[in-house]
């Protein structure tokens, strides 16, 4: 073995384990939305999130819309204040990459998903939220000085997860979300609203360390209770 081909494999397990560190820091570092998990079904996970208080826009893209977000966290906001971003991000079909700016001043923690999904009224138009912290309210959360920019409430909620990991492809969503309803279907659980992608990492973590769900909401009246099945 030459030693420049040695130097070459040497530089190659550097970049990969300076990759995967990253990847843990990342993904060991960002706050995440609590929610307590009620029951786990065949490869789905039934979760109850409780009332959690988001910033949201509407816009033509997914792009547009994290921009705007991306602003507001940044200090578009009447307390110019700084808020780190979470994990996950929730999509609707759209792929939005983490990152997590710093900011002088106070700053502000987000909790995890960001959310996204498509409005019914505009065919093309993308609705997206970052979750704030548990510790805000609608009253003390920063206005948004954009006024497509608002705060919104989520209610405590019922919902059911499935998890898959790499890369979440057009396909590879379309699968996990298949599988999501028939096995719902299944246990004759009743869903509420469109499912959702949640993205838990930034766009520079390995593809073999992410982490991806489809969530949808569910009637939780209509599930067992009791444990795993």
């Amino acid at each position: 073995m030459s030693s420049r081909f040695r130097a070459a494999v040497g530089t190659l397990a550097a970049a990969l384990a300076l990759w995967v560190g990253w990847g843990l820091y990342a993904t060991r570092s960002t706050e995440q939305v609590p929610y307590e998990t009620v029951d786990r079904l065949d490869g789905v996970e039934i979760r109850h999130y409780p009332k959690t208080v988001l910033v949201e826009t509407t816009a033509s893209s997914a792009n547009a819309a994290f921009r705007r977000l991306f602003q507001y966290i940044s200090g578009a906001n009447e307390g110019s204040e700084g808020i780190e971003m979470t994990a996950p991000v929730e999509t609707d079909g759209a792929t939005i990459g983490m990152t997590a700016p710093v900011r002088t001043g106070t700053d502000v923690s987000m909790t995890t998903p960001v959310r996204t999904d498509r409005d019914d009224d505009e065919e093309r138009a993308v609705r997206m939220a970052f979750y704030l912290p548990a510790s805000y309210t609608p009253a003390t959360a920063p206005v948004p000085t954009d006024p497509s920019v608002r705060l919104v409430v989520d209610p405590p909620r019922t919902a059911a997860v499935r998890e898959f990991g790499w890369y979440a492809t057009d396909g590879r969503v379309a699968r996990e979300r298949e599988a999501l309803f028939a096995t719902l279907a299944d246990r004759g659980i009743e869903t509420r609203g469109d499912p959702t992608l949640l993205q838990y990492n930034d766009p520079w973590t390995p593809p073999f360390m992410r982490r991806n769900e489809i969530e949808v909401t569910v009637d939780e009246r209509s599930f067992p209770s009791g444990g795993e099945t």
